[in-house]
């Protein structure tokens, strides 16, 4: 049991509600920043027991701040707690919050949960996610719940716009127009999915490129020099390969390998 959850199942103070499952999660990609001077901000104070958790598992070097719709939220800033009043959907409102934070090292939404809050607030906030940062949003699975604006394969969820951020990072890959290097690509590590957890970890990308080492075996196949492959197989390999230049151009999916 890590730090955080021995935190919880020992709190009586402010109250928390958290799917058991998330303290793992919460620790494997926090734990570096523990002891630090970083800046969280978590959206959805609720009943601001979970700011008391971050303050305990993070340390005295910690500044926090929380977002909530609640104006009641306000009671819970303390020494390196702030809590901002607003709605994680209004554009402007994120946006003078970024003006009065510094650049944010942990940022958890927690807020309320549906599709348009959910996109907003990381189409306004995760530009403001350090170069090392994590961006975490939680309650994934209010994507397939109709009263929150999801459904299975439903057009506008958060898990179908996130989607694309598999896409996005491979950018450097694609050698079509449809899928283009953009600032996720430049910036973005790597991308976790769990149950009802999406984790995007920053870090500053450059164009990966690969190396070898070592003595081959043998060599490669050269299908137009080679006098051991059929004809047959030379003849799918150029078939293959003229197809795949077709589509590439045409944007449609390559031909399979195999």
């Amino acid at each position: 049991m890590n730090d955080l959850e021995k935190y919880f199942r020992g709190n009586n103070q402010r109250l928390i509600h958290k799917w058991i499952h998330y303290f793992d999660i919460y620790d494997r990609h926090f734990c570096r920043f523990r002891n630090k001077e970083i800046t969280i901000l978590e959206i959805g104070v609720s009943q601001g027991g979970s700011l008391q958790m971050w303050k305990s598992y993070f340390g005295n070097k910690a500044k926090i701040y929380g977002i909530d719709v609640d104006p009641r939220c306000k009671a819970f800033e303390e020494e390196n707690i702030q809590i901002f009043i607003g709605s994680q959907s209004d554009r402007n409102f994120l946006r003078k919050v970024k003006e009065q934070i510094p650049p944010i090292d942990i940022l958890i939404d927690d807020g309320g949960h549906t599709m348009k809050q959910q996109i907003v607030s990381f189409e306004e906030l995760f530009n403001h996610v350090k170069e090392d940062g994590v961006y975490l949003c939680e309650d994934l699975h209010s994507s397939y719940w109709l009263e929150f604006g999801g459904g299975h394969k439903r057009s506008g969820t958060f898990i179908e716009y996130s989607k694309n951020f598999i896409d996005f990072l491979h950018a450097y890959h694609s050698k079509q127009k449809s899928l283009q290097v953009n600032s996720f690509t430049k910036t973005v590590d790597s991308v976790h999915y769990y149950d009802s957890i999406i984790v995007v970890e920053k870090k500053k990308r450059e164009e990966p490129y690969s190396e070898r080492t070592g003595t081959a075996s043998f060599q490669n196949i050269n299908y137009n020099e080679t006098q051991s492959v059929s004809p047959v197989t030379k003849f799918a390999y150029k078939f293959r390969k003229g197809a795949n230049r077709l589509l590439q151009y045409l944007r449609f999916k390559n031909v399979g390998n195999h």
